[in-house]
């Protein structure tokens, strides 16, 4: 048998007749991650004329063009010439990045699947609960619904495969787990993530100046708090329910 060979990140992707993908590994690494937010950036930055729009992905950038006013080939070579300007996986974090508090409820009947992943990761609810009331996580990026972040990475006990059967539904603002990762949902929805925390966060605000809470690079830390406080809280402010946010500092 053929050994198959290993790709040589980054590596450039035509994706049809109006896109191009960066991608700058196999699967999630914080490296990786911090190499798709800094180059998408960088880019953003640049505002090359025939550029329309970024997005990124865990792991890469895409980037939509108008191939009247750019080909694909400049591009391409545009494209290259950023990348061998500089190591992209120590780059710095951009700026302008939020770090959000957001009171949480663990368990309970408002969380019903905590139990579940805490005895899957060989820890107690109350050690589960702890653990991931403690972790600091990035935005690895946004998507699936409006507004809503994949969060990590998590420690490897928490390296939990996804159900085998779906949840029918977890509310908006449920918090889910599963292969190291939080996703916190703006919509209910159904699911094949771990239901282990809930929260009062509305991450889609349609009718808002500025509709998503979120951008890629925030960090966010889910705070333990009792199901009693997080009702309180919730009742208090439907939008935010409790969650709290500060520039980082460079």
């Amino acid at each position: 048998m053929t050994a198959r060979a290993v790709p040589d990140f980054p590596i450039i992707r035509t994706v049809g007749l109006s896109g191009m993908i960066v991608t700058f590994a196999d699967g999630l690494s914080e490296p990786s991650n911090r190499a798709t937010l800094a180059f998408r950036n960088h880019l953003e930055q640049l505002k090359w004329d025939g550029v329309l729009e970024t997005s990124t992905s865990l792991a890469s950038v895409y980037i939509r063009f108008d191939p009247g006013d750019v080909d694909h080939d400049r591009l391409r070579t545009q494209l290259q010439e950023q990348l061998d300007s500089r190591n992209w996986l120590q780059e710095a974090l951009p700026l302008g990045r939020r770090f959000w508090r957001v009171p949480t409820v663990y368990g309970t009947d408002l969380a019903p699947q905590l139990a579940e992943a805490a005895d899957a990761a060989g820890l107690s609810e109350s050690q589960a609960i702890e653990n991931l009331g403690a972790a600091r996580v990035r935005v690895l990026t946004i998507g699936f619904a409006p507004g809503q972040p994949y969060l990590g990475p998590l420690g490897e006990e928490w390296d939990l495969p996804r159900q085998t059967e779906l949840t029918p539904r977890v509310p908006r603002g449920a918090l889910v787990l599963a292969i190291r990762q939080f996703v916190l949902f703006s919509a209910e929805t159904p699911t094949g993530w771990r239901h282990v925390g809930q929260t009062g966060f509305m991450l889609f605000r349609p009718h808002s100046d500025r509709p998503f809470a979120l951008q890629a690079g925030d960090e966010l830390q889910f705070e333990p708090v009792s199901r009693s406080d997080f009702l309180k809280l919730r009742d208090r402010d439907e939008h935010m329910g409790g969650a709290m946010s500060q520039e980082i500092p460079a």
